[in-house]
């Protein structure tokens, strides 16, 4: 989500190319080497922050994350460890040009737009008028996180694949909460019909992404590749 230009640019994009060659590799179910955290966790870590000190963010979310983070330790230990050697290809190919395109609309739709939306409703002293769209984008920066815990080869293919399951499940009832709260507007002008306009655009895209990509496609496939490596080992 960002990257230095400045006289040293050729460095600079050399960094943000394996940034977005990590967050491709993330979600195609192939663990990242890299350090403690990337930039692009730092990022979303310091909107959750943000979004949390506003207190718009309920008790009810941040103890979903929190349970997340335990059970993401619990079923890697007791459901799906990690396979010897750690298995370290890719669910969807290298270089998947599709999957790239996806990933940037995902972003686009899902991250950068309400984080536009929400930020311009603070400076103009909107709170009341962002409040329901802030479990989304919080719920979804803590999922871009969790993400970036997951791809370590410390966790198998099955728990990369949970977070972004689990996370995009809670959201749906976030996002509908959202899209009832600027249909029952009163209001108009120009923030309405953005605020409108986003809560539908993330309702159809999240809601496709979980059951016409995550359920159908992404699983399947990632746990078949699990259980043949598993099997092979033994």
């Amino acid at each position: 989500m960002s990257g230095g230009i400045g006289p040293c640019s050729d460095i600079h994009l050399q960094k943000e190319k394996e940034e977005q060659t990590a967050a491709v590799t993330e979600v195609a179910g192939k663990p990242a080497r890299r350090g403690f955290l990337s930039l692009r966790q730092l990022n979303v870590l310091a909107v959750m922050m943000v979004l949390s000190a506003s207190g718009m963010v309920s008790m009810e979310d941040l103890g979903f994350v929190v349970f997340s983070i335990i059970y993401l330790y619990f079923i890697s230990k007791a459901a799906f460890p990690q396979t010897t050697p750690p298995w370290t290809g890719s669910v969807f190919g290298q270089n998947n040009r599709t999957l790239r395109l996806y990933m940037l609309t995902s972003a686009v739709i899902g991250l950068l737009l309400p984080v536009a939306y929400i930020f311009e409703g603070i400076v103009e002293g909107d709170k009341e008028g962002i409040k329901a769209a802030v479990p989304h984008l919080f719920l979804l920066g803590s999922q871009v996180f969790m993400e970036g815990v997951a791809s370590t080869e410390r966790f198998s293919l099955p728990v990369r694949v949970f977070v972004p399951v689990f996370y995009n499940a809670k959201r749906i009832f976030t996002l509908a909460e959202w899209l009832r709260s600027e249909i029952s507007k009163e209001s108009s002008g120009r923030r309405l019909y953005v605020g409108r306009g986003l809560a539908v655009a993330n309702m159809a895209f999240w809601c496709f992404n979980l059951f016409g990509f995550l359920v159908p496609v992404y699983l399947p496939k990632a746990f078949k590749i699990y259980y043949s490596n598993h099997k092979h080992n033994n």
